[in-house]
């Protein structure tokens, strides 16, 4: 009986490996987590050091660290890209009262939490590489434990009808450090009915 269980076990353990393993893309779970720990790393460095960083110098002499969710591999997910036939250009409103123009690109469909989602991506008129799109959601944490504006992604196609979308990337526009930005706002579409306990906190929080 003891064996049996034993056997039982490590059968589970195996199979859950195989699912981290390809939630992550191929890579082991200890590369993916040491990945999204470099990110954040940068992230900080970029924050506190760098001249086009949104804190104030007065901000940067009190800033010691980011505020990150724990890392879950199954919130990096793989995407169907549905392309809009008839793309058309959108005003975003930025939270300064201004307005941006995007492309409207294309969808991105996945499933998370048991339901199907579907998000909506942009593209800058000026974006050079057509495969990168601009990503701005907002969720069930956002004003609580996330930026109340939502967070953003920086989305790249990485197959010929697939794009993945790693929330544990997700991080805080200019605006969540400092109110003299203006940046833009998720469109409605965007506005996910489930939570994300994944990527950059609310600074400050």
């Amino acid at each position: 009986m003891k064996n049996n269980t034993i056997i039982l076990l490590m059968i589970s353990v195996v199979v859950l490996a195989a699912v981290v393993y390809t939630m992550t893309g191929g890579e082991s779970p200890e590369d993916y987590i040491e990945k999204i720990e470099a990110e954040r790393e940068r992230q900080f460095k970029f924050i506190r050091f760098n001249y086009e960083s949104p804190l104030t110098e007065e901000q940067k002499q009190s800033f010691t660290k980011l505020n990150f969710y724990p890392i879950d591999p199954e919130y990096k997910v793989k995407a169907r890209l549905l392309p809009i036939e008839e793309k058309k250009m959108r005003e975003v409103p930025l939270t300064d009262g201004t307005k941006e123009k995007y492309l409207e690109h294309s969808w991105a469909e996945f499933e998370l939490n048991g339901k199907t989602q579907r998000l909506l991506l942009l593209q800058a008129l000026d974006e050079p590489d057509k495969r990168n799109f601009f990503l701005a959601f907002a969720d069930e944490t956002s004003a609580v434990e996330t930026y109340g504006g939502g967070r953003y992604i920086n989305a790249r196609q990485d197959g010929k009808n697939s794009i993945t979308i790693d929330f544990n990337l997700a991080y805080n526009p200019y605006c969540a450090y400092n109110p003299d930005y203006g940046c833009p706002l998720p469109p409605k579409e965007n506005l996910l009915d489930i939570p994300i306990p994944v990527g950059e906190k609310n600074y400050g929080k």
